[in-house]
């Protein structure tokens, strides 16, 4: 059984009525279809979305008894990601952009349902030319974001470069996908043979090179603290690496041994309410 559901993160004057096309759409060809409103947490408005987004299409999953979730990014949505990442000199994991196969992001601890994108392999154009034949005016993107005015240059110097090719840096981002599991697996056992934990730290003695010490210090500090952003991971390492120690996330993270090249990591102690 397939059912459809659209959200509505209220963030533009267009989305309620773009929902209600779709529902009217879903209704013509017997479709079971859900709006789901969402209010957008403040911060960063592109990540709340998506947090808001994922939170309330996994609550209608469970609802509606759902097992998997498909969404509608396109390879042009991959090459965006990738240039946008690149320009901001993101690692390994931020490259990899959006995979084809993954988890529905959820709250940690909860079994997240499978999430599938089987349209990673068509252009943007392809899909544009699918909905007009059907008699349907395509959406267009929101544009009141600093991400998606990042996204709405790129996507302008796209189409104005004829030999760039976006099915090919979706490709691209695959390849980088590939090598992102190869290194979570060596991490792994990085983390198995050098992590030590203890009642109220971590400790740390990495063997393993620079990229999978980066996702070894980064998981060490998610459990400890919040999950951290890959530059100040990586910043950190570069003091620690230079025998200086560091704060992120919630968590101080300091040189133990140095003769053993060992990294200690411990929470940040409760600051003090002042009177």
């Amino acid at each position: 059984m397939i059912e459809a559901a659209t959200v509505d993160h209220g963030l533009r004057s267009e989305a309620a009525d773009e929902a209600d096309l779709v529902a009217h759409i879903c209704a013509e060809l017997g479709v079971p279809h859900q709006i789901l409103r969402v209010d957008v947490a403040a911060g960063n408005m592109q990540s709340m979305a998506r947090e808001a987004r994922y939170g309330a299409l996994t609550k209608w999953m469970k609802q509606r008894e759902i097992g998997i979730l498909v969404t509608a990014h396109h390879a042009d949505d991959q090459a965006e990601t990738l240039l946008m990442r690149l320009n901001r000199a993101s690692g390994l994991s931020g490259l990899v952009g959006v995979r084809k196969r993954g988890k529905v992001p959820a709250s940690p601890g909860k079994q997240a349902p499978p999430l599938i994108r089987p349209l990673l392999g068509w252009r943007k154009a392809e899909l544009i030319a699918l909905v007009t034949d059907a008699g349907l005016a395509p959406a267009q993107d929101p544009s009141n974001s600093d991400d998606a005015f990042d996204r709405a240059r790129i996507r302008k110097a796209l189409a104005q470069a004829d030999w760039v090719d976006s099915e090919a840096i979706a490709q691209s981002a695959a390849h980088l996908a590939d090598a992102d599991e190869a290194l979570e697996w060596a991490a792994n056992r990085e983390w198995d043979e050098c992590v030590h934990i203890g009642s109220d730290q971590i400790s740390y003695t990495p063997a393993a090179p620079r990229a999978v010490r980066l996702k070894v210090l980064a998981r060490a500090i998610g459990q400890l603290g919040s999950e951290p952003r890959g530059g100040g991971v990586a910043k950190l390492l570069d003091a620690l690496e230079a025998g200086q120690g560091g704060n992120i996330g919630g968590v101080m993270v300091a040189i133990g041994d140095a003769d053993a090249g060992e990294w200690v990591l411990r929470p940040e102690p409760p600051r003090q309410q002042q009177s």
